[in-house]
């Protein structure tokens, strides 16, 4: 019996060494653990975290969209090139439809024909004043079997090439000035956007921290249980060897022994899985040691003040409504915008080209000729079919449902002020409870614990009173937690910065 024991306590003994590096903030020497404060962890976190990277990369991105946009103030220069090789040149007719059919009417020839009248009867008069014959020209006669019918004349040449350089730029144009504005306003959302990333990861990081904490602390708790429940052993035994002791109650001390062990590997294990979080949130490395300085007691003396003065917490520095306030601010805007379409813009344009034609591809013998022009274009609306109206319809009617997501998004963060103040007001009378409790229990524990060992109580008495300790104790951590946990949700909504905070 007694090499079973033996054997049985030792067994029980082993992971005691493994557990005593949760014991303080001591470290061995040579140990490469980060020990973090809550400042280092926040402070790293807005460095490396993940979110925060992001949204500072959105900030650039609509800035560099904010400067593309006033690039439509300035001239837009493009140079062009053209060549065209005609494979069939085009034909021109210069007869009519009538004359191909034997008529005498109409076509380029009878306008010619009639032009050249007056100077035909000049020359015939001349002519018959100095009494020379006037003998008219007549064509000789075509062979119809030799009239192929095609009086067309080919226009053009073989190869065409035509470069040129164009420039445009807006002179008044009340829509483009409207988005540019609305450009900067993105640029302002991004900015309140990284401003909401970073409040977000601050509530984050402190959450996983209290958590890493609050681990310790039940930690501690049944560590403390553990290690009553091996001296109770011990006591049993030694007992029990000078037959002090029954059987039963060696039993049973085995039995508070055994059960002891699961509760403390669970709560090593929690603080294992509250560390990696830490880390995650933070944006280390998960295989890197970590672990953070104080513990849960030390933020319990800064719980206690004035519930009240929050009941009334102003709203002006909450992300959430900046944003929605910049969002009403743009389709206001983008309204605008919209009815500036209605006004007429002014542009102006200027073109520059040289052009060449040749039938023959020697760029030596080819001849340039340059053309320019400068055009002022004015474009007035009249009439869209109703697009524009309706697009100033829809803009207004997104615009009421904003404001009404605006409204209830106000309400439900003073819903979450009020729920964090009322965490916060139990959390503080909890933890004045569950200090007066853990001050009788420890009392009673005292007491019980003596009386076990001059055998004037019962293991049953004891494990009953160690019960009601490690349950105030517990209470206590817990009311802490819960307090710090509300508080840091209440920052997150009033939109407290980190460095206003300090």
């Amino acid at each position: 019996m007694k090499k079973f024991n033996l054997s049985f306590l030792l067994i029980l003994l082993l992971p005691a060494a493994a557990w005593a590096q949760f014991q303080g903030n001591e470290r061995p020497a040579g140990d490469t653990t980060l020990v973090l404060s809550l400042d280092d962890a926040i402070r790293i976190a807005l460095s490396e975290n993940t979110s925060v990277k992001v949204a500072d990369m959105e900030i650039k991105r609509n800035e560099y969209a904010k400067k593309g946009a006033y690039g439509a103030l300035f001239p837009q220069i493009n140079a062009s090139s053209m060549y065209n090789y005609a494979i069939k040149k085009q034909k021109v007719y210069f007869g009519s439809d009538s004359e191909e059919e034997g008529s005498s009417g109409g076509g380029m020839a009878d306008m010619m024909a009639a032009a050249f009248d007056p100077v035909y009867y000049y020359i015939m008069n001349l002519y018959q004043a100095t009494g020379t014959p006037f003998i008219p020209y007549v064509p000789a006669p075509v062979d119809p079997s030799e009239q192929s019918g095609d009086d067309a004349i080919e226009m053009g040449r073989r190869n065409q090439v035509t470069l040129g350089v164009t420039a445009s730029m807006p002179i008044i144009n009340f829509q483009l000035w409207e988005s540019l504005k609305l450009s900067g306003d993105q640029v302002e959302l991004a900015v309140e956007k990284a401003r909401e990333s970073r409040l977000g990861t601050v509530a984050s990081v402190k959450q996983a921290y209290y958590g890493v904490l609050m681990a310790k602390s039940t930690y501690d708790v049944y560590n403390a249980v553990y290690e009553n429940a091996v001296q109770n052993y011990k006591l049993t035994e030694s007992r029990y060897n000078v037959q002090k002791a029954s059987e039963m109650d060696m039993a049973r001390a085995q039995s508070s022994l055994a059960a002891a062990i699961p509760n403390v590997y669970n709560a090593e294990n929690a603080i294992y899985l509250s560390l990696w979080q830490l880390k995650a949130v933070m944006g280390v490395d998960l295989d890197r040691d970590v672990d953070v300085a104080g513990t849960l007691e030390d933020y319990a003396e800064h719980m206690f003040y004035d519930i009240n003065e929050g009941a009334e917490a102003a709203l002006e520095h909450n992300s959430t409504l900046i944003q929605l306030a910049d969002q009403a601010e743009m389709l206001a805007r983008q309204i605008r915008m919209q009815k500036d379409a209605y006004i007429p813009t002014l542009s102006l344009s200027m073109n520059y080209n040289y052009y060449t034609q040749s039938d023959k591809f020697r760029m030596s013998e080819w001849r340039w000729m340059p053309s320019s022009s400068l055009v002022f274009s004015l474009n007035i609306p009249i009439f869209s079919g109703g697009q524009r109206y309706h697009a100033v319809k829809q803009t207004q009617v997104q615009a009421n449902e904003l404001a009404l997501q605006r409204e209830n998004t106000e309400r439900q963060l003073r819903i979450g002020i009020r729920q964090s103040l009322s965490t916060m007001d139990t959390a503080m009378k909890s933890y004045e409870a569950a200090s007066q409790a853990v001050k009788s229990a420890e009392k009673a524990y005292s007491i019980a614990s003596r009386s076990f060992e001059v055998g004037k109580s019962t293991l049953t008495d004891l494990n009953n009173t160690e019960l009601t300790l490690t349950q105030s104790r517990l209470q206590k951590a817990q009311a802490v937690h819960s307090f710090v946990i509300a508080k840091a949700t209440l920052e997150q909504t009033l939109g407290y910065d980190y460095t206003q905070e300090n």
